[in-house]
């Protein structure tokens, strides 16, 4: 392993405010030729559309994994309560050796802790 494409633990890995679960974010898709309407104010950033949830209880060290479709999310969350909590758009340099860094864990499962596809 090169050290360019070593990444920290930390970076990538995010913790509830109790301290009971762990998570870490896996990109598995993104949209594809849809150009970002502020990419002169903000730059090069990228629309997510699938990701995997690695969510591990720290108590009984159990690990659950759940392939969200945040797109789809969005959308249902939209139908149901007119408006969005969370925003897709990720900056390129988030995303770390296919992992979202841990900073945008929550803007990212904003909208399926609310619709209770996660629950924590």
């Amino acid at each position: 392993m090169s050290f360019k494409s070593y990444t920290d633990e930390r970076l990538i890995t995010s913790r509830d405010a109790l301290n009971k679960w762990e998570f870490k974010l896996k990109l598995l898709e993104i949209e594809e030729g849809v150009i970002d309407p502020v990419a002169f104010k903000y730059g090069n950033r990228i629309l997510i559309k699938k990701i995997l949830a690695i969510i591990k209880n720290l108590r009984t060290n159990e690990v659950e994994e759940k392939e969200l479709d945040i797109s789809q999310i969005e959308q249902e969350i939209k139908a149901k309560r007119t408006y969005s909590t969370s925003n897709r758009w990720v900056f390129a340099t988030e995303i770390k050796n296919g992992y979202i860094v841990s900073s945008r864990h929550f803007d990212l499962l904003a909208n399926a802790i609310a619709l209770n596809y996660v629950v924590i």
